[in-house]
């Protein structure tokens, strides 16, 4: 039964052609890469078309999984660069501390709309941040994710994770005061 099978070995059986396998694997994480996408796109079309192409990059790349990291780290990987490239084509001081910055992914269930409304104006203002910073702040607050989880998805060192993190809490600081 393919819910008892660890994420390992779906991967090793989607890799062999077992589409049951790849659909397991897709359904047990699918919910993750949409929140993810969501985050990183604040829009509900895009995360889905972000979510969908993570799908089916994971497809065309399942037989590269080797297995030196964790499937869904593998998979995180893959919905990382899906959602940069997807936001990079649209597109083109006094910190905050780190625990008003954990308030981003406590804010997730807003009791109140006035919490939603601020909520919501603090992710568009993240969205906003330069990349580097936006993507460390997505990943370490948004997705609850330790600094070297971070720094292996970014390709960049933890202190560089560190570092961008303190840029983008002063530039949230002085954004968000200026609303």
């Amino acid at each position: 039964m393919a819910s008892q099978d660890t994420d390992s070995e779906l991967a090793q059986r989607a890799a062999a052609g077992d589409r049951g396998a790849f659909a397991a694997l897709a359904e047990r994480h699918y919910d993750r890469v949409h929140a993810l996408a969501w985050r990183w796109s604040g829009a509900r079309a895009e995360a889905e078309d972000i979510a969908q192409d993570t799908m089916v990059k994971m497809a065309g790349a399942i037989r590269a999984f080797r297995g030196e990291s964790a499937f869904a780290t593998w998979l995180f990987r893959i919905a990382y660069t899906t959602a940069v490239d997807h936001i990079r084509a649209r597109s083109k001081v006094v910190a905050f501390s780190p625990a008003q910055m954990a308030e981003l992914s406590e804010r997730a269930d807003c009791e109140t709309p006035e919490d939603a409304a601020m909520n919501d104006e603090l992710w568009r203002a993240v969205r906003r941040l330069p990349e580097q910073q936006r993507d460390a702040v997505l990943l370490v607050y948004g997705e609850d994710m330790s600094h070297g989880e971070a720094a292996t998805l970014m390709g960049c060192s933890e202190k560089t994770v560190s570092w961008h993190l303190h840029e983008a809490r002063k530039r949230l600081k002085i954004s968000l005061e200026a609303v």
